[in-house]
């Protein structure tokens, strides 16, 4: 599995619930916070959801 960094770009006002859901899953709770991760199958849908909200980078 590959290591990336997933950087919340955009806030989750006004969004569906599903998506804050999401962010609050993924550990994400304020602008501009990032997290380093090990990318899986599971991340990586829930990075699909959001993929407007993040910025993901390859480590």
């Amino acid at each position: 599995m590959k290591k990336v960094r997933i950087t919340q770009i955009k806030s989750g006002i006004g969004r569906t619930k599903r998506q804050k859901d999401t962010l609050t899953a993924l550990g994400l709770r304020k602008l501009n916070q990032s997290i380093e991760v090990e990318l899986n199958p599971a991340l990586a849908g829930m990075v699909e959801a959001v993929k407007h909200l993040l910025k993901v980078e390859e480590i």
